[in-house]
C-alpha cells in the first residue's frame, strides 16, 4: 500500500481505477464492506483500488471548535486500509479552496480529471462538495454522464445500530473497548511518547511507562488489558488511564506496566492497543492492598493477551 499526499502529477499507474472517498476514521466494519466492494470494482475495471481522504479533517477548517476527536492518525488509517487490500491512499492536504469546490466541479476536476476514475464506491450517507451539497443521488447522475460505474454500499448493522465512527467514539470515550472492538477491524490503538513519572510504580514492583502527547481519542478512565508496541516488539501491558486516588494524585495519567519488559523507553514514541477493560479505578486502604490488586490485573492481562493471540495476529 502506498500513502501519498498530492493529486497533481499523479503517476499513471494510480489512475483509471476504482475510487472511494471518505474520512474512514477508525477503519471500522462499515468501511471494510466498502473496501471489499472497492476491490471487486478495481478488478472489474482492471485498475488500482484507491482511497481519497482529507488531512486535516475538513471540520478543522470549517468548524474548528466542533471537530470530533480522531480515532486514528493518518499513517495508522493508511496501514489499516492497506491491510484490507487498498493499493493507494491519498491523504490530500485540505485547504479552503479545495473545500469551496461545488459537487459537480469536484467530480469533474478530481474524480474524472485527476484520478480518471472508472469506478466509484461509496456508502449510502456519502456527501461531497461545498456545504455537502452533493449526495449519492447526484453522484449517480454525474457518474452516468461520465460513463463511470457507481456502487452504493449499505451500512453494517450490529445490535440494531449502524456501525459508524461516531458510535465508536461514544464507546471508546466511555471505556467500552470490547464493544468498540466488535465494530473495528483491529483493536483500538493510541500513540504517544514515554515520559518520566514519579517512579512510584517501580517502588511497588510494577514499573510503568508514562505516555504523553496522545493525539487521538483517549479511552475513558479505568484499568485495561492492552499491548504496547515499541522497537518492533510487543508486550502485554496492564494500563491505567486516570488519577491515582490511593496516593492522592488527581492528575489524569496514562501508565502502562509492560509484563516481561526490563528496560527504559524514555523519549520513545510507542503505540498501545486496548484489548479489554478490567475494572474501575478506586482508592485502596494501603499500598499492600493495591499490590494485591495489581497482581490480579497483571494475571488478567496475561490471560486476555494469550486469548487474543490465539484468535489471530492483529497489527
Amino acid at each position: 500500500m502506498k500513502l501519498i499526499r498530492y493529486l497533481d502529477n499523479l503517476p499513471n499507474r494510480f489512475r483509471r481505477g476504482a475510487v472511494s472517498i471518505g474520512n474512514f476514521d477508525g477503519v471500522h466494519l462499515g468501511h471494510a464492506r466498502i473496501i471489499e466492494r472497492l476491490l471487486a470494482s478495481a478488478t472489474l475495471v482492471g485498475g488500482r483500488a484507491l482511497v481519497l481522504t482529507m488531512d486535516p479533517h475538513p471540520a478543522q477548517i470549517l468548524r474548528p471548535h466542533q471537530v470530533p476527536p480522531a480515532l486514528c492518525w493518518t499513517q495508522r488509517k493508511a496501514d489499516l486500509l492497506g491491510q484490507l487490500g487498498v493499493d493507494v491512499v491519498i491523504a490530500y492536504p485540505t485547504d479552503e479552496n479545495f473545500l469551496e469546490l461545488e459537487d459537480r466541479e469536484f467530480f469533474d476536476r478530481v474524480l474524472v480529471g485527476q484520478l480518471e476514475a472508472r469506478a466509484v464506491v461509496e456508502g449510502s450517507n456519502f456527501f461531497f462538495g461545498r456545504d455537502r451539497m452533493g449526495n449519492v443521488d447526484r453522484l449517480r447522475g454525474f457518474c452516468a454522464d461520465a460513463d463511470v460505474t457507481l456502487e452504493v454500499v449499505e451500512p453494517v448493522v450490529i445490535d440494531g445500530r449502524i456501525v459508524s465512527s461516531s458510535r465508536i467514539r461514544e464507546l471508546v470515550a466511555s471505556g467500552r473497548l470490547e464493544m468498540a472492538r466488535r465494530m473495528l477491524t483491529q483493536p483500538y490503538r493510541i500513540r504517544g511518547t514515554v515520559v518520566r513519572g514519579v517512579g512510584r510504580g517501580r517502588k511497588l514492583g510494577y514499573p510503568t511507562a508514562n505516555i504523553d502527547g496522545v493525539d487521538t481519542l483517549l479511552p475513558g478512565e479505568g484499568i485495561y488489558a492492552g499491548r504496547l508496541l515499541a522497537d518492533g516488539s510487543a508486550w502485554p501491558a496492564a494500563v491505567s488511564i486516570g488519577s491515582n486516588p490511593t496516593f492522592d494524585e488527581g492528575a489524569l495519567k496514562i501508565e502502562a506496566h509492560l509484563v516481561g519488559y526490563d528496560g527504559t523507553l524514555y523519549g520513545q514514541e510507542v503505540e498501545l492497543d486496548f484489548l479489554a477493560r478490567l475494572r474501575d479505578i478506586y482508592r485502596f486502604d494501603s499500598a499492600d492492598k493495591l499490590i494485591v490488586q495489581l497482581d490480579r490485573d497483571v494475571a488478567d492481562t496475561l490471560r486476555i493477551a494469550a486469548e487474543h493471540e490465539a484468535q489471530g495476529v492483529d497489527q
